[in-house]
């Protein structure tokens, strides 16, 4: 059976591998870049069957559908170099190509991408979107899924494939205004990152005055749900600090442009973005890798790993 649509991929971690699991499960073929990547990445296109193709062109010629899932700081530059593979296609297209930008960015940031590929490659059907939960996962055969929210003025009714695509994602079309699925994903992600910031210092400084394991029995008593996400989540966090950092900071322009909150550099998640800078900065914690974890798998050690690091920091700067 021919696949139904080609979907390229940028870029290959934890989100990008379980999507095109996903996708592929689907009779969908999914294709990569591979240039400039690890050897993590390298690893997990082979077990996962995707098909890496050797330039962005190819990438760009190749696909029906990219979605761009990259740390929050790439997500220009990687809309700026599929629209400069767009513009070197020896022949036009035979169908449209719909770029989804599913990173965690602030609608600012979402408008000047499209606005990118208005000037640039004005052919190109440019998708604001997010990702709101974990990869997908299969289960005793039932797929978990998070949501996709998009919005903007292209429907994918008639894309190739499209209302499948759009059923097999968990797509939900929120609104026509660009910008209104990338504000929805900061939003949910100030409640849950949010909160696992929170959690860091109050963890941490609980270790440091030699009361964590009260701390944790008087949640357990009196916020057993908050305890246990804070359990979760702060191991989960680790590998990923580093990606959150940029995050924390469209969030933070997402609601003093969107909300009326106070002005960039002086908001809650310009603070938050400042701890997992630290995490990934200034502890042991920044070195995780999510194929190799070592420190930090409970959140009794993330606080560990806290302390330590913050305390060498300290006596450096005495």
């Amino acid at each position: 059976m021919a696949p139904l649509a080609t979907v390229g991929i940028l870029s290959i971690g934890d989100m990008g591998v379980g999507i095109a699991k996903l996708l592929i499960a689907k009779n969908y073929r999914v294709v990569t870049n591979l240039e400039g990547r690890s050897q993590d990445t390298h690893a997990r296109v082979k077990k996962a069957s995707i098909e890496a193709l050797p330039t962005d062109s190819s990438l760009v010629s190749t696909s029906d559908y990219i979605l761009s899932i990259v740390p929050p700081r790439d997500a220009l530059a990687t809309a700026n170099r599929i629209a400069t593979a767009f513009k070197t296609l020896s022949a036009p297209k035979a169908n449209p190509l719909y770029y989804f930008d599913l990173n965690a960015i602030s609608p600012r940031t979402a408008r000047s991408i499209a606005t990118l590929f208005a000037n640039q490659t004005p052919t190109i059907n440019f998708v604001d979107g997010g990702i709101i939960g974990g990869p997908p996962s299969l289960k005793e055969g039932t797929w978990s899924l998070p949501s996709i929210p998009i919005s903007g003025p292209h429907s994918l009714t008639s894309a190739i494939s499209g209302a499948h695509l759009q059923q097999t994602l968990n797509i939900k079309h929120v609104g026509p205004e660009m910008g209104s699925a990338s504000g929805l994903k900061c939003c949910f992600a100030s409640t849950t990152k949010g909160f696992t910031a929170l959690c860091i210092q109050s963890f941490t400084t609980a270790k440091s005055l030699g009361v964590l394991p009260n701390l944790i029995e008087e949640m357990r008593a009196r916020l057993p749900n908050q305890l246990h996400n804070a359990e979760r989540s702060l191991p989960a966090m680790a590998p990923k600090a580093y990606r959150w950092v940029k995050e924390m900071e469209e969030i933070a322009m997402c609601h003093s442009d969107e909300g009326g909150f106070v002005g960039e550099g002086k908001g809650i998640f310009d603070g938050v973005a400042e701890v997992y800078r630290s995490v990934a900065d200034e502890t042991i914690l920044g070195e995780e890798k999510t194929e190799r974890r070592k420190r930090g798998l409970t959140a009794e050690d993330v606080a560990e790993c806290m302390r330590e690091g913050l305390t060498k920091k300290r006596k450096k700067v005495e």
